[in-house]
């Protein structure tokens, strides 16, 4: 039984990095800020998680399972507004997008939610 939790939480935390790898490359070959940031942030969330939860399997106490479950909690409320943030705010300062995305959604988008005057609230 020791053996299968072992390889259980070795397999979980080499998946764990091998995500943060993935979002390390897709820093560097992504082609824009916006891009580079979703990508970030999604694998790094996950790779985080499946290390974390790794880590809880493989020392099986309690205190350890809520200290992760604790963890775990505060990256997944964190990470994407954290991301959200810094690309409403690269938005904002007019921060370039690729070349190929599509703007199509953002017509018309100002980023200011007040109402117009002839607008009813």
């Amino acid at each position: 039984m020791q053996l299968f939790i072992e390889i259980l939480s070795s397999v979980l935390i080499l998946l764990g990095t091998v995500f943060m790898v993935i979002s390390a490359i897709g820093l560097i070959r992504l082609p824009d800020f916006y891009i580079r940031n979703s990508a970030s942030t999604k694998a790094t969330t996950l790779g985080l998680g499946l290390i974390l939860l790794g880590i809880g399997i493989y020392f099986n106490r309690f205190q350890v399972f809520m200290e992760i479950t604790a963890i775990l909690y505060f990256i997944l409320l964190i990470s994407p507004l954290a991301a959200h943030i810094t690309a409403r705010a690269a938005y904002k300062t007019k921060v370039p997008f690729w070349d190929k995305t599509n703007l199509k959604e953002m017509e018309g988008n100002t980023g200011d939610n007040t109402p117009k005057k002839d607008e009813p609230n």
